[in-house]
């Protein structure tokens, strides 16, 4: 299986994920701002590889796992803030952080390697 393969799907499911836990945040936590702008950000890790996997260049597939990798620091980032202002647990946070880093090493990983081939 190639590295975009695995990229992909891991990301779409780091996505599904996303999305079902943004519905247990509003719904059991009543936290909607956080929680929305950690699913534009965790559904966009998804998209973007997908255009990246479809690009025009080699150059359209670096920019674009590039939006991918920015996408899915800032995922990170709010799940840091959720847990830091006690909206999701310990072991909660851990769980799917540990899913997003796993997918922005794999997506770093394929931009050094694609810049290394240009």
């Amino acid at each position: 299986m190639s590295s975009e393969s695995i990229v992909k799907n891991k990301s779409f499911e780091l996505a599904i994920r996303g999305v079902n836990f943004y519905k247990y945040l509003v719904s059991e936590k009543k936290e909607f701002v956080m929680s929305k702008q950690f699913l534009r950000s965790v559904t966009s890790v998804g998209a973007n590889v997908r255009e990246a996997v479809n690009a025009q260049s080699k150059a359209d597939f670096i920019h674009k796992l590039s939006i991918s990798q920015k996408e899915c620091d800032e995922t990170m980032y709010w799940l840091e803030l959720l847990k830091q202002t006690d909206y999701i647990s310990e072991n909660e946070f851990n769980s799917i952080h540990q899913q997003s880093n796993e997918v922005l090493k794999i997506i770093r990983s394929i931009i050094i390697t694609s810049k290394k081939n240009v």
